[in-house]
């Protein structure tokens, strides 16, 4: 059975309706106009999804975001690119699971792709460590992008995290430390670099692989400081305010768009990407190759001037007016 999401009940009631049509026309048969009424299920349906999916509040948006069955980066690297070598470990301490990269190619380009990855399951999500990656997960992300720099390939980077693990073991091992030397080091690669919020944009752990010329996201992805409960429990002392938290903080594609954060919004199939995984990663593909382009028509030291005034012009402010 498919997850469903409370905003979502109307359609799958409709779905259910139609289902039962279909797999027993014989119980419906003496007493309605049998085609008919499925041509009026399935326009009723039609109609029902558009208008719920074209009307999502913050909040309904990052409950997509988190829904089980979306693709995780593993998936777009399996649909999306090919070719791909995944290279292991950080050198110094160990191979964080949650943070996994290679060498792939997209189109005809040979590309350094690196993401966070969450589990299908339960002894997935504990081998993932449910997306959050550990200091050694950025330290390797960090050598897998100095690897693509000496080789002159591009780095495509796909965010999928509720934030870097908060843990004792990552603090003794300086995640902080670890996040803030790859914000330092992106900002000085020479090769183009994308990333792609695919779901989750969590706070520091998204933004440890988020420094790029292009930062896109998916339609129904968020991209934060902070997640809408932890929002909501430091300023309203209740975390079931989440929704509310969700609209203050403007983490949808459309408000990142309009804030100049996200440089542009991927389109998802109908009711999320999980509906159209296949779609999905098509349209990501024809959106990373014509980013790609446009970015390796730009010279070096313009790209980087670019990619610096980018994050130095992040961020609005209003002086408050004098006194009369």
């Amino acid at each position: 059975m498919k997850h469903q999401l409370d905003f979502e009940k109307p359609i799958f009631e409709l779905q259910r309706k139609l289902d039962e049509l279909r797999n027993h026309p014989e119980k419906h048969a003496m007493v309605i106009n049998f085609e008919e009424e499925i041509a009026q299920i399935e326009k009723k349906l039609a109609e029902t999804s558009r208008e719920v999916y074209s009307n999502l509040t913050a909040w309904q948006r990052v409950q997509l975001a988190r829904h089980p069955k979306r693709p995780f980066t593993l998936d777009y690297v399996a649909h999306t690119f090919s070719d791909f070598s995944e290279i292991h470990g950080d050198r110094l301490f160990s191979d964080d699971r949650a943070m996994v990269g290679g060498f792939a190619k997209l189109g005809d380009h040979r590309v350094m792709v690196i993401g966070t990855q969450k589990g299908r399951d339960t002894k997935e999500n504990i081998k993932r460590n449910f997306g959050s990656a550990h200091p050694e997960g950025y330290r390797k992300a960090l050598r897998l992008m100095r690897l693509a720099n000496n080789f002159g390939l591009p780095i495509i980077t796909l965010i999928d995290t509720a934030g870097a693990y908060p843990g004792i073991g990552a603090e003794e091992r300086h995640i902080a430390e670890a996040i803030a030397v790859n914000l330092r080091e992106m900002m000085l690669l020479e090769v183009p670099l994308i990333s792609v919020v695919i779901g989750e944009g969590g706070s520091g752990g998204a933004l440890g692989i988020g420094v790029t010329d292009r930062i896109l996201i998916l339609e129904n992805a968020y991209y934060s400081v902070i997640s809408p409960e932890g929002c909501a429990a430091i300023l309203w002392k209740d975390r079931n305010a989440a929704a509310k938290a969700a609209a203050a903080l403007r983490i949808t594609a459309s408000d990142l768009l309009e804030l100049g954060i996200a440089d542009e919004v991927i389109p998802e199939p109908l009711g999320g990407a999980h509906n159209d995984s296949a779609a999905m990663a098509a349209t990501l593909k024809a959106c990373l190759l014509k980013h790609l382009d446009a970015l390796n028509a730009i010279a070096v030291g313009d790209r980087m001037r670019q990619r610096y005034a980018k994050f130095r012009a992040l961020g609005r402010f209003e002086e408050p007016k004098a006194a009369a």
